[in-house]
This record gives structure tokens, sequence and C-alpha cells, in this order.
């Protein structure tokens, strides 16, 4: 049997052609309804989002930066504002099309290719735009590429707002602040608020704190780009909104001169030697500042070494930016540093002392100028016997003069009799008034970066050991501890800002307001979006019994022949201190291992009815009243001269005001 037997013949085999056209059919049909479902999640289903894709290919969204607000002093004059320069911006895909265009716009503005190249490829800038390759541009460049277009294609002339100083970069850089491109820290904490990689935002200052207002709103710009990536047109552009200005409580005035009194008084510490140790005193830093003690206004505010502003819009090298830093030029030494108090701290222990009644303002103590702790037999940390600064005693003193000649002795005795009597006033009697005044806490500036004080206590010695054992090996609290705590030494270290707020607490009668630097935010139109009203922090008891006789000492220091910045203030004030006193205490606070001691002086005045709180301190630069006492002499001359005024705001009729006084905001008209 073969292969025929098994195969049928055609002929004998029943045709079906039906069978095949429904397979190829169904086939089609199958492939007919997927296209119709595909084409259905396309166009029903995933509608938006396939539209948002193609949006993406085409159309890019470009920001157009707004204007920052200016910062205003408190007559209304800028301190900080803003000048139109000249742009020159390269296109980087004419770049690539037409190398020779970085050549010819090299020789046109004296940079190198390697420099066009790099601002081209800088990630700072939006891909989509041109990018930056000269800021500033001369007015005879920026001629010849507009006479001259068919030589540079790609390249665009742009008026650009950058910020400038009208009263000098120098003057008062640390309170201003500068701007610069955000970096990615920034650009991450602030995921929704409109920031590009190109942007600029405040680095530091007023600048920093106040950013939210003085930033503005940037517009947007949405160009049409091939698959490419080539520009092919603008669809739609929303213009910027400039920014809110701020306006500061700081006189430019006074603020000029006091940074000039600071400087000026550092650089001649540093020549002059020391009267009693004979050492050229380094004077490494020191902080200055002005307060009205009624409102907690921040009148003026210095710091040392400092730096030129206008270098940030200039440019900054980067040897000179490491030179500032090594020396400490960023910080704000008025805020920032912590200084040994020394006997400025006796403010706090003669008002614990009379709060108290441990001992009463007219009792008499005999100054020998060598205090012998009684029964001391414990040699740990201190020893037995403690000297003041003098080397001969003031004889017997009440607390008024004890202060107006800065006794030691006398504060030696009110540390040992607290510490000897705490079953009765408890461990921290003089630690709990400084808390009153503020000394270790915030003061809450509208400043960014305030660091926090310390007045020395049991507790503040343990955390001080657990944190660095090393640097702090003592744990316990001796009477030693107790005595040098109550004239400032130890390891209390305060603020200026924080001491200068405890000096104002006390000038105005016992209320401990937030030092504020800004008055008010207004809007482009002169309207007043934000009033600063005074902010009350807390208050300190301080009946007349309490008050007066330590006003008396504080007067004395500067009246008195006995007190220890008669000498200074009348050898340098231009005015009569009959009609207008000044109370005051100096601090000459001991560093240790040789070094010179920190230089502090507070004055107030006029005595009556005080207007002023100035302080001056100055690290490493000797005697309170040689070294930091003419600052604050000097900068009375220019009050006295120059009385501050009030606060001028601009602002329209029946303009809605919005007032923030303290956690509470109220919406007002002005009238």
């Amino acid at each position: 049997m073969g292969i025929r037997d098994l195969v049928a013949s055609p002929g004998e085999v029943k045709s079906r052609p039906e069978r095949r056209w429904f397979v190829i059919g169904g086939f089609f049909l199958l492939l007919f309804l997927l296209l119709v479902g595909r084409l259905y999640v396309l166009q029903i289903v995933d509608y938006k989002k396939s539209v948002a894709q193609v949006a993406a290919n085409s159309l890019r969204p470009s920001t157009i930066p707004a204007s920052r607000g200016l910062i205003l002093d408190r007559n209304g004059r800028p301190l900080v504002n803003n000048v139109t320069t000249v742009e020159i911006r390269l296109s980087r895909e004419q770049a690539i099309l037409n190398p020779t265009i970085k050549g010819s716009l090299a020789s046109l503005t004296g940079q190198s290719v390697a420099q066009i190249n790099d601002d081209l490829n800088n990630q700072q800038y939006d891909p989509y735009q041109p990018a930056p390759v000269l800021t500033d541009a001369p007015a005879n460049e920026v001629e010849y590429i507009k006479l001259h277009p068919a030589e540079f294609p790609g390249v665009s002339v742009l008026d650009v707002s950058r910020r400038s100083y009208p009263f000098g970069g120098d003057v008062g850089s640390q309170i201003l602040g500068y701007v610069g491109p955000i970096n990615n820290y920034e650009l991450a904490a602030h995921p929704h608020d409109g920031y590009q990689t190109d942007s600029t935002i405040g680095k530091a200052g007023i600048e920093s704190f106040y950013e939210q207002y003085l930033r503005g709103h940037d517009g947007t710009s949405t160009i049409e780009v091939n698959s490419n990536g080539q520009v092919i047109g603008t669809l739609h552009t929303t213009q910027p909104r400039v920014g809110d200005s701020v306006v500061l409580n700081i006189d430019a005035g006074l603020q000029k001169a006091l940074d000039g009194y600071l400087a000026s008084d550092i650089a001649h510490v540093r020549q002059t030697p020391d009267p009693r140790s004979g050492v050229l005193p380094p004077a490494l830093n020191g902080a200055a500042i002005v307060l009205d003690p009624n409102t907690g206004a921040v009148l003026a505010m210095s710091s040392y070494p400092s730096y030129n502003l206008s270098s940030f819009v200039n440019g900054l090298t980067e040897s000179a930016f490491k030179h500032l830093l090594a020396v400490g030029a960023f910080n704000n030494y008025a805020i920032q540093g912590l200084y040994t108090p020394g006997s400025t701290f006796k403010l706090i222990t003669a008002t614990a002392q009379l709060q108290t009644g441990i001992l009463s303002p007219d009792a008499l103590v005999d100054d020998t100028g060598t205090f012998k702790v009684p029964n001391c037999r414990n040699v740990v940390n201190h020893g037995c016997v403690f000297h003041d600064d003098e080397t001969f005693g003031n004889g017997e003193v009440d607390l008024t003069s004890a202060l107006t000649k800065s006794s030691d002795y006398y504060f030696y005795n009110l540390g040992y009799l607290f510490w000897s009597q705490q079953s009765r006033y408890g461990q921290t009697p003089i630690q709990n008034v400084g808390q009153e005044y503020g000394l270790d806490n915030y003061t809450n500036v509208d400043l960014p970066n305030e660091v926090e004080g310390r007045v020395d206590s049991p507790a503040v010695r343990r955390v001080l050991h657990a944190e660095a054992p090393k640097a702090f090996p003592n744990v316990s609290w001796y009477t030693g501890d107790n005595i040098e705590m109550a004239f400032g030494q130890g390891t209390t270290a305060l603020t200026p800002i924080a001491l200068a707020n405890a000096y104002a607490t006390f000038a105005n009668g016992g209320t401990r307001y937030t030092p504020e630097v800004a008055a008010a935010i207004i809007n482009a139109h002169g309207q007043t979006v934000i009033r600063y009203r005074p902010r009350v922090l807390g208050h300190v008891r301080l009946p007349a019994s309490v008050r007066n006789p330590i006003l008396q000492g504080l007067e004395g220091v500067v009246e008195s022949p006995n007190g220890t910045a008669y000498s200074t203030f009348h050898s340098i004030v231009n005015f009569s201190l009959s009609s207008f006193p000044i109370a005051g205490k100096t601090g000459t606070a001991s560093n240790g291992n040789q070094k010179e001691p920190n230089s502090l002086f507070v004055g107030f005045g006029p005595v009556g009815h005080p207007k002023y709180v100035v302080l001056c301190v100055i690290a490493q630069g000797g005697y309170g009243a040689d070294a930091a006492a003419p600052v604050v002499a000097e900068t009375f001359n220019y009050l006295v001269a120059h009385p501050i005024g009030p606060v001028k705001l601009k602002a329209q009729l029946t303009s809605p005001t919005t007032t923030t006084t303290g956690q509470n905001t109220t919406t007002t008209t002005i009238k």
C-alpha cells in the first residue's frame, strides 16, 4: 500500500472556502478591535495625560525674575535698591551651530572662549534660555552688537536688575545681608515657592529673614520648541510682580557713624598698649548696638570685622572670600558673638539683691581689695581668696557706690551670701533674675542665626561638661563658682543684643521688648502691608526701692569723679551731661591664660526719660573704660546732635494695612 492509498484525491474532498474567510476575517476583526480600544484609551481615558506629554515635548515654561523690593531706613532712604544694568547673553543652540560666535564674542568682550564655555555649561541657568556671558556690559560693546547683528547670531542684549547700595556697601553689611544664586539645599527647602535653578535668594541678614516679601513673584514665559529642542517662538507671557520693600528702624546716618566709631576704635586699641599690662590688645572682633528702650527698635547695629556688600554684586574672588571667612567677617557678632560680661552683669546681681532683700542698699561693706571666703577650707577651682581688679580697695561702699566704682569685693560678698543662704533663697536667685532679663534666652530679633547666651549655674555646668568634658572638666558647684558668677565671670557668656536688651529693660522700668530691626513692609504702591508693633517678652520687678539705688550707681559711673567711665566721657562728649545725663556700666571680663580681657560698656540716656541704649563690646580689647566706652561716648555725641525721629511710612489714604502686634494680626485703614 502506497501513500496515495492513504490520502484522498482532490475530487473526493469537499471544498470549504468559508472557513478560510472566517479565520482571516476574525484575525482582522481582532486587530480592528485592538486599534479601537487603543484609540479609546488615548482619546478618552488618557486624554489629559497625552495632551500634557505632547505639551511637554513642545512647550517649555521659562521664568522671568521679579525685581526685589527695596530696603529702606526709618526715614525712607534706600539702604538697598536696584539698578538696571546691561547683560550680554548667548544662545546655546546658536553656539553649537556657529562655534565661531564664541570667538567673536570673546574678542569683543575681552573674555576667553573657555570662560564663555563655562557660562554656557553653567547648570544654574535655564537650558532653554540664553546664558549670561557678560554682566554690566560697557555701552560701546552693546552698541557694536546692535549695529552688527549678522556677526553675532544668537547674541542678545538684556536689561537686568541688580542690587545697589546708595550709602556704600560697607554700611550695615551684617544687618542688610546679601543675595546670591540659590543652591541645591535651598532649592529643596522651598519646593513649592517657585524657585528655579537660576533663581537668586537672600543669603544673610534682612535679605534672608524677609526673603518671602522682598523676592516678589516671578513672571512666566511659555516658549515652543521643536523635537530638536530649538526655540520656535513665545506663546504666552505673565509679567513679574516686584517684591515688597522693607522699612527698617535703622537710621542710615547713625548706622554709618556707628560702623565708623567701632572700626576706628578697634584700630586704635590695637595700636595702644594696655596701661596696666603693657600688652597691645589684639581686639579680635567687636559689636555695637543702639536700641530704643521704649519699643525695642534697633536703631543701629554694627559688627567688626565686616565686608563690602558690593563685592557680591561685582564678583568676589575665591581668595577674598576665604580671607573674609577666616577672619569672621560674615559673623554678626552683635547677635552671634558670646562674651563674658564682667562687671556689666552686676546689674543682674544688684537686682537680685534688692528683690530678695538679702542685703540693704544702704548697708556698708568694707572693700579691702581682698575678699576671703569665711570658713573656707576647700581650695578646689578657686581657692579661698578673691582679689579686686584694682590693687587697692575702695573702703566702705554701699550698693550705689559699689556700682559707681565697680567694686568687685562688694559683689564677691553678695555671691557668697546667696550661696551660704541657699536654704532661704534657693540655689539660683541671681540666675533667676538673669532669666527675667532674658540673658539666657533668644531675644527673637528679626535676623537669622541668633545665638543663645547662658548664665553660669550648677545645671549649666553639668550640661557643658556632658557636651565637652575636656573644655569644661568641673561638674561640681562650689562657693567660689557662685562668687565668680555674681560679678559676671565663670562660664557665663552673653550675646551683645541680649545684654543691651537687659539694660533697655532696666532703663524703661522693667518691660522687656523684642529687638526689632524691621518697622514695616510696604508694597510697590507705597501701601503698608505689615506694621510691626512693639512685642513684649516679659517683665522684671523694678519698684522704686529696687530701681533707684541701682540707677544712682549707674549714673555715678559717668557723672561722679569716682566713676569708672567719668574720665572717658568727660574727655569725649561735646554736650552738657547735666542737660543730657548718661548712666552706664563698664565691664572688664577676664579671659584667662594671660589674654587681654573683654572690654564692655553699656549706657543709656537721658536718664530721666531714656531714649537710647548704646552698647559696645570688644573681644580682648582691654579695660571697659579704655576700649568700649569711647565708642558709646562718640555715639551719644551723634545722637544728641542728630535726634532720631519717628519712622516715616509712605501710605496712600484709606490703604488697607495689616498691623502685627505680638501674635495678633488685625486689619486697619490708614486715614
